[in-house]
């Protein structure tokens, strides 16, 4: 894919500069919340009333998805499920249900690294959306690609993100009409720190396939994503924030390699990072869904 293309598809085709700019501006405004690493999911919805709230969760069928969901459907928001797996999205929408004895959420199929059931979800989307949460991930073991021959993991990380989220724009714009403001969630990772978007090879057709690279600049494409929609939409009333959940040990790391693996080990035992449970990694990205800190700030990183 040539490299015009894949800036637009990180923003706009003359806009990276900006986007770099916007974020060196961001850096200085930290927010904080009353929220800490041990917070969980259920602290940070309690005493929110998200009725009314229409809400979309990618990934929402295991790990941090399932959570984000459970919380946000606990606290009145009608919630659907975009799963790839919609037999597994039933069972979580059951248990869900049952637990919160709320609205059960609704599923919806959504494979990420296939554009046709993106275009699917987006045209058969009615009405206004306010919430939207990127949280879908996939980290592999190897170079895998889709039938575009686009490469796996910046295909489900950030380009079927991108393009839901394109897509869902104009339901996002008529949310922010109806309740003063709509947000985007995108999850990303420390991982951003060992790779930029490598513009001239994204899907390494030339350089020598590292997996965990690969994965370092889908979450650097989802971090720049919330910089920059949020300079683009932001007079549509539209938002958009990064977030970086922690260590938390889910499906995520089904695929890992034996270096993949060391490599997080070693991390973890240097005391670079301490694993969190499921509920206090969802957190995070229920901080930037519903503390009102985020509500008309975006392309932040809450730490």
């Amino acid at each position: 894919m040539p490299a015009r293309r894949i800036v637009w598809l990180l923003g706009s085709a003359v806009s990276i500069t900006a986007a770099l700019q916007w974020l060196a501006m961001t850096i200085s405004r930290t927010i904080s919340t009353p929220f800490t690493a041990s917070s969980t999911a259920d602290d940070v919805v309690r005493g929110a009333d998200l009725a009314g709230v229409r809400a979309i969760v990618t990934g929402s069928s295991s790990g941090i998805g399932v959570e984000t969901a459970r919380a946000l459907t606990a606290a009145g928001a009608e919630v659907t499920l975009a799963v790839r797996n919609t037999a597994a999205g039933e069972a979580v929408a059951d248990t869900i249900e049952k637990s919160t004895r709320a609205v059960r959420p609704r599923v919806v199929h959504l494979d990420l690294a296939n554009m046709r059931t993106v275009t699917r979800f987006v045209e058969r989307w009615d009405g206004p959306l306010h919430l939207l949460i990127n949280n879908a991930g996939l980290v592999t073991g190897g170079l895998e690609r889709t039938s575009q021959g686009w490469e796996l993991q910046f295909a489900t990380n950030h380009l079927g993100h991108f393009a839901l989220a394109t897509g869902l724009h104009d339901a996002l714009a008529l949310g922010a009409v109806e309740r003063n403001g709509t947000r985007i969630v995108a999850l990303s990772s420390t991982a951003h720190m060992r790779s930029g978007v490598d513009f001239d090879d994204v899907h390494f057709e030339r350089r020598p396939y590292d997996p965990q690279i690969a994965y370092a600049q889908s979450k650097t494409a989802n971090s720049l994503f919330a910089v920059e929609a949020t300079r683009l939409w932001a007079n549509d009333g539209i938002v958009a924030n990064a977030v970086n959940p922690g260590g938390v040990a889910t499906g995520l790391q089904r695929h890992f390699t034996a270096r993949q693996k060391e490599s997080l080990d070693a991390a973890e035992a240097a005391g670079v990072f301490a694993y969190k449970t499921i509920e206090q990694g969802a957190a995070t990205t229920v901080v930037a869904a519903v503390a009102p800190e985020f509500a008309h700030s975006g392309g932040h990183s809450p730490r």
